[in-house]
């Protein structure tokens, strides 16, 4: 067997077993043979998921590298950066934390019906199956807890606040009510009266007997041991090992080998320069006051905000519908996946952020979608429309992530992972597109596109800052208040966010100033011969890259043009 053959076989047996290994994940792929089941989720399965990690990991050390082309060179590269974060993730015990507010098994698990195909009997079979399974996967995750506070990995209480009210919406009596119910209120024309009553009842029954006591129990013991168990701080630096496992993260997220106080001096270098640019579209407005009355006066006025969820919908369509007409002035090449527009479910939303993306299936069966927070109107701001808009759906994350699926000619796990630092970093990227294709023509909405980007360099400061230098929550809340036009709701759910998941929010910030650098880099080489729509086809259709192969990446593209 050559070595191409031997790392494609290793490639191969890693995804086959991550498929297995995780079968929501594998659903979301468009891999469906395993649609009727759910992880595991105890101890057990995340120390028997990283011994396999580290078999594989000995077998693409065993492989002869130098005699790789170059195209297998770059899969064994990426993937060997994998498996070293995956295992030094595991390693670190993070996933003892699983559960708050912003995010947990508890919430994305009523959302797995989203990307689950139903054109068929066997697909609400399977379905049903993983809601029978629903009470085994929260016992076990109970489980993982109970053994996370036992082992000091305990959350900070303030990042549990709310989970409670998250737990009760799916504590129905009604089980039509609930929404695990929703695949069973329309089916298929192919699909028989008898058997929509019979699938139905078996839904019914199963959301009685497995999904409202999981959700139940998860509630009781949310109240009587995780809370109680709960500490008062809030910094990574407390945990087991804490230092090492907030340096861990910085590295997993961010792909760079940065420290927290340098990444910290970044951030506020970055506060200052954007501080620079906002006085001066304030100056543009006409408004009569400083920073602070501006912030104020955007925060309260009522032109800046809608009465209904439908009015906040319609003018993101409007926006994303015209961003769809410039895209091909941007890129060379688009994927064929569409998106949808929809609200963020009532039950998650009053914790959740103003918006989020959820990839569409690999297989093309099911469309990506933007999600957008109608909660709380007098928090959702017109003037961030177009930034929010074009980070969450094009042309960021729906354009780099559904284009990425499409690679047919790369090797599934290109296709389908990824990292932190180029996702988000390219989507940061992609607001300040809109300047160059006409958008941002009203000063407040170019504001707004500002103190995004403020807000991303915000997090370097108050992430750094909670997580490994002292800062109290109250500190982080008041610089992002001070520094951003963000609604205090909106910056209370993000700090608590960045408490709850540590080093995630420095991968937007750290991975657009690379890509933003590169750009610069290629354009001041290139000179005339720079080409905007290839400079993109270059870094977008390798997937997504940790930025240090990105780099590497670019230099040679540029290189070749000369």
């Amino acid at each position: 067997m050559t070595p191409s053959e031997e790392l494609a076989l290793l490639i191969a047996d890693q995804w086959e077993a991550w498929m297995r290994s995780d079968p929501l994940f594998a659903t979301s792929c468009g891999d469906q043979r395993f649609n009727d089941r759910l992880p595991d989720a105890g101890e057990e399965h995340y120390s028997s998921w990283r011994t396999q990690l580290d078999g594989f990991r000995q077998r693409l050390q065993k492989i002869e590298r130098p005699t790789l082309p170059a195209s297998d060179r770059l899969n064994a590269d990426i993937f060997a950066r994998m498996l070293d974060f995956e295992i030094a993730a595991l390693d670190l015990h993070g996933y003892r934390l699983p559960l708050s507010r912003s995010g947990g098994f508890h919430i994305y698990l009523p959302d797995v019906y989203l990307y689950s195909p139903f054109g068929t009997l066997r697909d609400y079979e399977n379905y049903i199956s993983r809601l029978e399974g629903l009470r085994r996967y929260f016992d076990e995750s109970i489980g993982l807890l109970r053994l996370g506070l036992r082992s000091g990995y305990l959350p900070p209480r303030v990042t549990l606040e709310g989970v409670d009210e998250a737990l009760r919406a799916h504590i129905v009596d009604d089980p039509t009510r609930s929404v695990f119910f929703k695949p069973f209120e329309q089916f298929p024309a192919s699909i028989s009266e008898p058997d929509r009553q019979r699938l139905a009842a078996a839904a019914e029954d199963a959301i009685r007997r497995s999904v409202v006591p999981a959700y139940r129990l998860l509630l009781q013991f949310l109240q009587e041991e995780y809370l109680p168990g709960s500490r008062t701080g809030i910094a990574a630096a407390e945990l087991p090992d804490g230092r090492a496992f907030y340096q861990e993260r910085i590295h997993y997220f961010t792909t760079l080998e940065l420290s927290p106080a340098s990444i910290h001096a970044t951030g506020q270098g970055e506060v200052q320069r954007i501080r620079a640019e906002m006085e001066t579209v304030i100056r543009k407005t006409g408004f009569q006051g400083g920073f602070r009355p501006f912030i104020e006066f955007l925060r309260s006025d009522p032109r800046f905000y809608v009465t209904t969820p439908q009015a906040l919908l319609e003018k993101t369509a409007l926006v994303l519908k015209r961003m769809d007409g410039e895209l091909p002035r941007l890129f060379k090449t688009l994927p064929r996946l569409p998106y949808g527009i929809r609200e963020i479910p009532a039950f998650s939303a009053p914790g959740n952020t103003a918006a989020y993306y959820q990839p569409g299936s690999g297989d093309g069966s099911v469309a990506g979608n933007y999600y957008v927070n109608t909660y709380d109107l007098a928090s959702r701001p017109l003037y961030e429309i177009e930034a929010l808009s074009f980070h969450e759906a094009v042309p960021g994350h729906h354009l780099q992530i559904a284009l990425q699926q499409e690679l047919h000619d790369l090797p599934n796990f290109r296709r389908f992972a990824g990292f932190t630092s180029f996702v988000e970093g390219w989507a940061l990227y992609s607001e300040r597109l809109g300047l160059e294709v006409g958008f941002y023509q009203d000063p407040y909405s170019d504001f707004g596109r500002l103190s995004y980007e403020m807000w991303r360099a915000c997090r370097l400061v108050v992430d750094t800052g909670m997580h490994a230098l002292g800062w109290t929550r109250q500190q982080a809340i008041d610089f992002m208040a001070d520094n951003t036009s963000s609604t205090l709701l909106n910056i209370t759910n993000e700090v608590d966010r960045y408490i709850a998941w540590p080093g995630q929010a420095l991968a937007y910030k750290l991975g657009e100033l690379k890509i933003s650098a590169l750009r610069a880099f290629a354009e001041n080489e290139l000179g005339a011969k720079f080409n905007l729509r290839e400079f993109h086809d270059v870094l977008l259709t390798a997937g997504a890259l940790p930025l240090d192969i990105l780099e590497t990446r670019i230099r040679e593209w540029v290189a070749e043009q000369h």
